[in-house]
């Protein structure tokens, strides 16, 4: 809790001066004016050491969050319960350096605003303006990578051109010289955050970054970072090397080239992480649960750049499917003579689209609750030592809808009596519309439990973090 010096009120970060603003007062300070600095031997020491936080625990799902005030937090932003978080103090390291918020929370709103007018499928739970208001501001533990490379390089360049009827293709080895520097290239800290949400939310202005001091902190949270620097250290040098091919190409003498190889296959061409660098980086942060799913919508505090998890309405969906084919299937009687075993061709052939939509929506949502793309999860339960399985309460397992194992089943049983009939190809044309309905109902069927499956994948299942207190049946 930082107090103005002329009315001892309490200090807010305020995002559109940048500065310390009293509550009371209205005065504006400058954040670094708080840090208890006296010598720049000590200043170099305050740099590197810890600093007094207030630890918010869900006893919900064990989501731990800081903040340098003592407000009371009446919910958890990870697993949105509604609940009394319980808090201590503790002492964090301290970040070297931080981006502060420069979008506002009436910005995420209305940017969010302008996304559900767009989104007319979306449950109507989504658009409450008391849901809409629920933007917290959190700054999340980055690790910014600072990557060298130098040497020579070559690479594979193909020249393509015609003359009179014939075209020529041309292959060149390509080589030069490079000495490159990128400075913060960065991936999210925090177990607790998606790295799905932390790239689609990048990139970050690396330019805006400032050196920590907590008068930043002052009116938001913060989350802990606990996955270590050495995990994306593969994947930052892997984005150096792809942008310097991407600088490559831009060489005025290689640009008549077509460059396709990567870089760095050769031995004299050195790839090296120099440093690293702790720092936090401000995202708007919503949840919504239904159940024992739980939706995300996060803006990038810095651009406003809007991610957001958004399911479907089944009933929505459904009425806007019908209104929209009934136009169709009018024309198609009015002005086009379908014959019998086109109908169950087409048929046959939804029900095949059918099958393979639904394959490919259970995989995703395999893969996605599994966390095999998610490093920073994947590394947390290796440290572990025990996987983190999804926690229901049997009354959430009791009103979780019905899964239809046998939809898929359905259609590929349709869609196989419908071949059977076109190889037949009987007289009567009654088989022929027996087919086509027989599929159409089993599409019908299975394209409720694609909705199902879309909206657990447009979903998360309730986090588990391995920390004191995570038990969703708590």
């Amino acid at each position: 809790m930082f107090s103005c010096p002329n009315c001892g009120g309490n200090l807010k970060f305020d995002i559109p001066s940048q500065q310390m603003s009293c509550e009371y007062c209205h005065e504006l300070f400058n954040p670094y004016a708080f840090e208890d600095k006296k010598s720049d031997a000590e200043e170099e020491k305050s740099y590197e050491s810890d600093y007094e936080v207030t630890i918010f625990t869900c006893p919900q799902c064990g989501g731990e969050i800081l903040s340098t005030d003592n407000a009371a937090a009446g919910f958890c932003s990870f697993c949105g319960a509604s609940t009394i978080l319980y808090s201590r103090i503790s002492h964090e390291r301290r970040p070297n350096y931080i981006i502060p918020f420069q979008k506002s929370k009436e910005d995420c709103k209305n940017a969010y605003r302008n996304l559900m007018r767009r989104a007319i499928f979306a449950p109507k739970e989504l658009k409450d303006p008391k849901y809409i208001d629920s933007f917290r501001g959190i700054y999340m533990p980055y690790w910014a990578y600072y990557v060298t490379q130098q040497g020579s390089f070559r690479v594979k360049g193909k020249k393509e051109y015609r003359r009179g009827d014939y075209i020529y293709k041309d292959y060149y080895d390509l080589s030069g010289n490079i000495d490159a520097y990128y400075k913060g290239l960065s991936y999210d800290a925090s177990s607790s955050f998606a790295d799905n949400i932390s790239e689609q939310l990048a990139p970050y202005d690396v330019k805006g970054m400032k050196a920590f001091t907590p008068s930043f902190l002052s009116g938001f949270y913060a989350d802990t970072a606990d996955v270590a620097p050495s995990i994306y250290q593969g994947n930052a040098e892997t984005t150096a090397q792809e942008q310097t091919l991407q600088q490559v190409k831009t060489i005025p003498d290689f640009k008549p080239y077509d460059i396709s190889a990567t870089m760095g296959e050769n031995d004299s061409f050195h790839t090296e992480t120099k440093e690293v660098d702790s720092t936090m980086f401000p995202v708007w942060f919503m949840s919504y649960r239904n159940k024992d799913r739980v939706a995300y919508v996060t803006v990038n505090g810095q651009t406003g750049k809007l991610v957001a998890d958004l399911p479907i309405d089944p009933k929505k969906y459904i009425l806007g499917s019908i209104f929209l084919a009934m136009p169709i299937f009018l024309f198609l009687v009015a002005f086009i003579t379908l014959l019998p075993s086109w109908l169950t061709g087409i048929s046959m052939t939804l029900a095949i689209a059918t099958i393979v939509l639904t394959s490919v929506e259970l995989y995703k949502i395999k893969a996605k609750d599994s966390d095999a793309n998610d490093r920073g999860k994947q590394y947390l339960k290796e440290v572990s030592g025990t996987p983190v399985p999804p926690v229901t309460s049997s009354k959430e397992q009791k009103e979780e809808p019905p899964k239809r194992k046998n939809a898929r089943a359905l259609c590929v049983i349709a869609a196989i009596v419908s071949l059977l009939i076109l190889i037949i190809n009987p007289v009567s044309d009654i088989f022929y519309y027996a087919g086509a309905i027989f599929c159409l109902v089993a599409v019908l069927i299975s394209i409720i439990d694609v909705i199902r499956f879309y909206n657990v994948l447009s979903t998360r299942r309730l986090p588990q973090f391995d920390k004191q207190g995570g038990d969703d049946r708590a």
